[in-house]
């Protein structure tokens, strides 16, 4: 069993290639998939016109769907982390903020977090 980080990365691969092709989760990666990573993916996929919702809502003048794929991917994952509760908010935050930062760019990684700040605010008023 891999690491909770390792897993939100293989999620995210997951969620990107699933994003890209419309093919099945998990369809198109090679290997075994680690079960916390299906466990953060899956509902993802079940979720992701309601994520996408909220994202464009709380993205200020974007829309999800305009964002680059990874940095959707990022935060679906993140808000679906939060919607759970299962993930302390702060690690949730940062564990997204590291993936944007690694995956795509430290401006992609400023979007996130600012995206998944404004979701936090809007949750807690």
């Amino acid at each position: 069993m891999s690491s909770r980080r390792q897993a939100r990365r293989t999620a995210l691969v997951l969620l990107y290639q699933w994003d890209l092709t419309g093919q099945p989760l998990g369809s198109l990666y090679l290997g075994d998939i680690d079960p916390f990573a299906l466990e953060l993916a899956r509902p993802v996929v079940e979720h992701a016109p309601e994520l996408d919702a909220r994202i464009t809502e709380a993205a200020e003048g974007w829309t999800a769907d305009r964002l680059g794929a990874v940095e959707r991917n990022v935060l679906r994952l993140a808000v679906q982390e939060l919607d759970t509760g299962q993930t302390p908010r702060e690690v949730a935050i940062a564990e997204a903020v590291a993936l944007a930062k690694r995956y795509a760019s430290p401006d992609a990684a400023r979007l996130v977090n600012g995206i998944l700040g404004r979701i936090g605010h809007q949750e807690a008023a």
